[in-house]
């Protein structure tokens, strides 16, 4: 399947403790070639619990940073130890390791340069998900088609992959103050607006039944999202690149 690929799994996490430890667990043997966990600031014991799995490369930072920066962290990881492949994934168990192989499949077979997992394609599967993430996913994907024209179905999922070749790009331009959360946003509008082949497969996102907003996601309400949505505004506008 890999086809001598290397292929670098990033997950960014924060106070995940041992969701993150599972998380890890769960790869198969032989999936990819390195997971890399970045701990960014978590001031429980998320690090010594993945430490402990003796399964993973851990980036650590002393003080929060945010999604964004920690993400950029593993991609500059990638590009250092020239890896072929990313795929980021979450940290706290909504992520399934084991439909990778969905991922990369289009980078590999087809030559596609960028995938975005679609928990609403058919096949894919999302269970009983909180009503205000559902509305603010099919926003995001609504203004993703109304401002760049692109069939987009779940463009906010983080479980993705695409080539590091993209991120030599020069009209890519990760270094951004603005990006430190929506960083992951930037990169997907930028694939779409320069024309990189990208394309959508179905995975599963697993939501944890019976606890509050807190408990499933570190996205603030209404402050968090409006800085993904940003850069749907920003770089159509011409106002960022």
């Amino acid at each position: 399947m890999r086809q001598n690929k290397k292929i670098i799994t990033i997950i960014p996490v924060y106070n995940e403790r041992e969701k993150a430890a599972q998380v890890v667990k769960k790869f198969p043997a032989g999936l990819v070639n390195k997971i890399l966990v970045v701990n960014d600031g978590s001031g429980d014991n998320t690090r010594q619990v993945v430490e402990a799995t003796g399964r993973a490369t851990i980036l650590h930072n002393k003080n929060r940073q945010g999604i964004g920066f920690a993400i950029r962290q593993g991609l500059e990881y990638a590009l250092k130890n020239n890896y072929d492949i990313v795929v980021v994934m979450a940290g706290n168990g909504k992520d399934n390791p084991q439909e990778i192989p969905k991922l990369i499949k289009p980078i590999i077979e087809d030559d596609y340069d960028y995938i975005q997992g679609s928990r609403y394609l058919k096949g894919g599967h999302y269970g009983k998900m909180p009503l205000q993430r559902l509305i603010m996913t099919k926003v995001y994907s609504f203004f993703i088609r109304l401002l760049y024209g692109q069939k987009i179905t779940d463009g906010t999922n983080g479980f993705r992959a695409y080539k590091t070749s993209i991120l030599r790009d020069k009209r890519i331009n990760l270094y951004q103050d603005w990006l430190r959360e929506p960083l992951e946003y930037y990169l997907s509008i930028k694939a779409l607006l320069l024309g990189y082949r990208v394309i959508e497969v179905p995975v599963t996102k697993l939501y944890p039944q019976g606890v509050g907003y807190k408990e499933y996601t570190k996205v603030k309400p209404f402050s968090g999202w409006l800085k993904r949505l940003m850069p749907l505004f920003l770089l159509r506008l011409g106002i960022k690149k």
